[in-house]
């Protein structure tokens, strides 16, 4: 009898594992989204929704979904939120807010200012001082840890 998958190469295996490996981190980080975002990612991801039928039921672009679906997933799987999280000690709870909207939801310093009802300023300063404690050594062998 003749195997089914006889010809398949080792690099395409292993890039098949990369890819079920990335879809399962997806899938444990959705749960930190909020609104539509999280709305979108679980019709996509669970439910297995196509851009078009999505885009039916909102009344926007299927290229605004498509795209919307990539910059969640792109800011999910980077990680930056998550390596504040497991640096949490070093943020006050203002500060967690803040990375929250600029590195999950995509909020630009100014919304972030707006919505936290402070000024341009702080919320850089703020997004700076997080960025250096990110960017150390041992807060990168914290997350691949």
């Amino acid at each position: 009898m003749r195997r089914i998958h006889e010809n398949i190469s080792q690099g395409s295996t292993k890039s098949r594992t990369e890819y079920r490996d990335r879809i399962d981190l997806l899938r444990s980080r959705v749960g930190l989204l909020a609104g539509k975002d999280r709305v979108l990612m679980t019709m996509y991801m669970e439910n297995g929704n196509s851009f078009r039928q999505m885009a039916r039921l909102s009344g926007v672009n299927e290229a605004s979904i498509a795209r919307r679906i990539h910059k969640v997933t792109k800011r999910l799987i980077n990680g930056e939120y998550i390596t504040c999280l497991r640096n949490r000690d070093r943020f006050s709870r203002g500060e967690l807010d803040i990375a929250k909207d600029y590195f999950l939801t995509g909020l630009s310093i100014k919304k972030i200012a707006t919505k936290r009802d402070s000024t341009y300023y702080s919320v850089r300063k703020t997004l700076k001082k997080i960025q250096g404690i990110i960017a150390l050594p041992e807060a990168k062998t914290a997350v691949s840890a």
